[in-house]
């Protein structure tokens, strides 16, 4: 069984959902990525000067999947 573990320095979550494969983690942040760069898209369309959005920030979000 696996969790993700979300972090940066003043911060850290971890998801509620176990995975049974360390596959099915990684799936899993690979949505979370692509969800976070589909809302900076979003939010950069309704107001581009207070939301700049760079097609080429590929969105490093400093995680581990945990064993448990």
């Amino acid at each position: 069984m696996f969790k993700l573990r979300i972090y940066e320095p003043d911060f850290e979550e971890y998801e509620d959902e176990v995975f049974e494969t360390e596959e099915e983690a990684q799936e899993c942040m690979d949505t979370i990525v692509s969800e976070c760069r589909t809302g900076a898209e979003v939010l950069n369309m309704s107001n581009p000067g207070d939301y700049p959005y760079d097609e080429d920030d590929d969105f490093d979000i400093e995680y581990d999947i945990v064993e448990i």
